[in-house]
């Protein structure tokens, strides 16, 4: 059965930016992340650049990452900066208590992460300790990164080799505040955020974008207490800028907790209650957004997803605290279908953070411990598709006719769009998500003329389909399905799309 729907486009009404931060990445000290992932060291058999790995940079770079998060995620609120700097054989060690419970080195510090920010052309997104450090720790962090001149921190930094501050625009204030940064009210947090926010001050020209630990899924009293803290009801003046954005957190984990399903032995059913639960952020972005315009309908504090992804059981046989999971088809349309609803939400989401960028849950790289071998995952090709949307301006996609499959007590509708123009191009994003039918999805186009189009497409055989260091069996191919179509609606696209798969259409426009 084929699936027959009609997405109306206005080419020439642009909307809000996308901002490019919405496809930001994501890395902490757990697991295999950071070590073996990231960073070899400089001794290593494998290519390396003061012992980062350039196999990995290279492959990052052709996503044009826009942001890195770094350290954590729950390491964040145990890291001492201080730990990680000067001489790596001179650095203490410390317990990694959230991950495996192994002993962390400290040999992958701040010069370190600043320098594969550098490699990668990135930006840096810090992540500060308020669960268990100081005010006065993350203030110094701030001087020692960005300060130029002379002062206490600045001059310890020439110390330990870097003459100039680096541009550092994102501050995270703790993480999982009301977990494990510290199980806290949310009045207690914000009151922190407030007075951590209010030591991390601008050095030189660097403007900082301070952002408060938000909420877990839909707490919308999480985000009401913290846009209380620098807002109030009806204000008409613009917020207390002691922070520029609010983050939350969503996975998607469609089993319960103790069990959340396996990354590859997986059935129709469960894919479909899978990307019911994948296609449920928008509900949530829609609610945090909601209690935001509320103190602040001018918008000026950016909503941040700065985790997100699918959460399976871990590989048998791998530490269950590293989250090893592999990657198929099924969480690269997890990943196509989130960013429609990031592009239909850019008005107020600013920046997002897939968890995490390799060798750790929905990973876009993957490291074999033995070989060295670097495997692309599934998900890794949708946001290279994408890469086209990076700051252009969303258009909205009125969509009839998507059809829907019951799933549980609820529905799943089966064609997710969204597009975007930049200049003379335009991009458009089609998931058809049913695991057994096509589809044909009629593009309306309208305010500009099409000129020519050239499409990809990102399927496999079956949705358990991966790629692994033998076999690169999901990757993007050229996709020709695409023809035009003149009827009583006017004139358009008609593409077909197969069962189970991602497709991206770039127009020229006139």
């Amino acid at each position: 059965m084929t699936t027959t729907a009609r997405a109306v486009i206005d080419l020439d009404v642009p909307g809000p930016t996308i901002s490019r931060h919405l496809y930001g990445h994501f890395a902490e000290h757990l697991g295999r992340c950071i070590y073996g992932g990231f960073w070899v060291g400089e001794d290593s058999d494998v290519p390396n650049e003061g012992g980062i790995r350039l196999d990995v940079v290279e492959a990052l770079r052709a996503l044009q990452i826009p942001n890195l998060r770094w350290p954590g995620g729950c390491f964040a609120d145990e890291y001492h900066w201080r730990d990680g700097i000067g001489p790596r054989s001179e650095r203490p060690r410390m317990v990694n208590t959230h991950w495996g419970d192994v002993v962390e080195d400290n040999s992958f510090g701040t010069h370190e992460f600043m320098a594969l920010c550098e490699l990668l052309g990135t930006e840096p997104y810090v992540n500060g300790n308020v669960g268990s450090g100081t005010v006065r720790e993350m203030s110094e962090w701030v001087e020692y990164l960005t300060r130029p001149g002379t002062s206490p921190m600045a001059d310890l930094r020439r110390a330990n080799g870097r003459d100039e501050p680096w541009k550092v625009p994102f501050w995270g204030i703790g993480n999982e505040a009301w977990g494990c940064g510290g199980n806290m009210r949310a009045e207690a947090y914000a009151d922190l955020a407030r007075q951590y926010a209010t030591f991390c001050r601008d050095h030189g020209d660097n403007s900082l974008y301070r952002i408060a630990a938000g909420a877990s899924n839909g707490d919308y009293a999480w985000t009401e207490a913290l846009m209380k803290a620098i807002s109030c009801l009806g204000c008409t003046r613009e917020p207390r800028g002691f922070f520029q954005g609010i983050s939350f957190h969503y996975y998607t984990v469609p089993g319960p907790w103790h069990d959340k399903g396996s990354a590859l032995e997986f059935d129709t059913d469960d894919y479909y209650t899978t990307m019911v639960k994948a296609r449920g952020v928008e509900e949530i972005i829609r609610g945090h957004a909601a209690v935001m315009d509320v103190y602040d309908p001018g918008k000026t504090v950016g909503l941040v997803l700065d985790e997100w992804g699918t959460w399976w059981n871990v590989e048998p046989g791998t530490n269950p605290g590293f989250l090893y999971q592999q990657n198929t088809l099924r969480d690269a349309l997890v990943a196509s279908v989130h960013f429609d609803a990031f592009h239909r939400h850019a008005d107020r989401l600013f920046m997002a953070n897939i968890a995490q960028t390799v060798n750790v849950l929905q990973a876009m790289i993957l490291t074999d411990p033995e070989s060295g071998a670097l495997v692309l995952t599934p998900t890794y090709h949708v946001f290279e598709m994408n890469t086209g949307h990076h700051d252009a301006a969303a258009l909205d996609v009125h969509l009839t006719g998507a059809g829907t499959k019951a799933v549980g007590d609820g529905e799943l509708e089966l064609i997710s769009a969204s597009a975007s123009v930049k200049g003379d191009t335009a991009l458009v994003s089609l998931t058809n998500l049913d695991a057994d039918g096509a589809a044909s999805v009629v593009l309306d186009l309208r305010g500009r003329s099409v000129v020519a189009s050239r499409g990809r497409i990102l399927t496999a055989d079956s949705l358990q389909t991966h790629n692994t260091p033998d076999a690169a069996a999901v990757a993007p191919s050229s996709f020709d399905a695409v023809s035009v179509t003149d009827d009583a609606f006017g004139h358009g696209l008609a593409v077909e799309i197969p069962a189970h798969s991602y497709v991206t259409l770039e127009l020229d426009l006139a």
